[in-house]
């Protein structure tokens, strides 16, 4: 979908704000806690659709080898109608190891993932920062424990919110941000012109000879070129 590549050319926190604009939902919801951070703020944004499972290394699995799990996961990207990125709740609490390293983060990335979240910890940083392949945890813990995964494809909470199947998510190194699939193909064309009306500003602090009442102008300019925005895509 040609708009997945373009969402990835803007930040979290503009698409937020687009998706503040269209009114479909709270400004307050949807979007991860500061619980969820980024492993690597350098890479450019991480686009995809949620592939979700469980996670537990505290104790065995009751059947089945540690890393159980995993081909089912890969099995399941066609599924997907587009890139996944795979979303882990750790259901060990405390956590008790890390939820992904380097040898995972290589198999996902290569049948075309985007991109790991968990409510976990990771490991193997170095290496991992090596794929290019953005990671989003609460932590780090050097070990993997009994690592095993006992559900795929079912709702996860992850970052203080609800995760369901197939969730289009966008993350960077401001957080991650769920988006609602109806305005998604919208949201790139929005972000340009936001950030036009936000530049106008910008711009303004830039020049010379400064004035409080040349920032309200500019502000109000700004503020009209916004409101014009949310007009329409509200009616849409």
């Amino acid at each position: 979908m040609s708009y997945l590549a373009a969402l990835a050319k803007y930040d979290t926190p503009t698409v937020c704000n687009v998706i503040e604009l269209f009114d479909v939902r709270p400004r307050n919801v949807g979007y991860m806690d500061g619980s969820i951070k980024s492993c690597f703020p350098n890479l450019s944004p991480m686009v995809g659709y949620a592939l979700t499972s469980t996670f537990r290394s505290m104790s065995p699995p009751p059947g089945g080898a540690a890393y159980g799990g995993l081909t089912d996961q890969v099995d399941a990207f066609a599924d997907l109608p587009g890139p996944p990125i795979i979303v882990f709740q750790d259901l060990d609490s405390p956590v008790a190891a890390a939820t992904f390293g380097e040898v995972m983060c290589t198999m996902y990335k290569s049948f075309g993932s985007t991109g790991l979240i968990t409510s976990g910890a990771g490991r193997d940083l170095d290496q991992v920062r090596g794929l290019n392949y953005p990671v989003f945890t609460s932590g780090t813990i050097c070990s993997h424990g009994y690592c095993h995964i006992p559900q795929i494809n079912v709702p996860v909470t992850v970052g203080g919110i609800s995760i369901e199947p197939g969730m289009l998510l966008h993350g960077d190194c401001n957080g991650v941000t769920t988006i609602p699939q109806e305005i998604a193909s919208e949201i790139p064309e929005a972000c340009a012109e936001l950030m036009a009306a936000e530049q106008v500003v910008l711009d303004y602090c830039k020049s010379a000879g400064r004035t409080p009442q040349g920032l309200i102008a500019a502000r109000k300019e700004c503020g009209d070129m916004i409101k014009k925005l949310e007009n329409r895509l509200r009616r849409s």
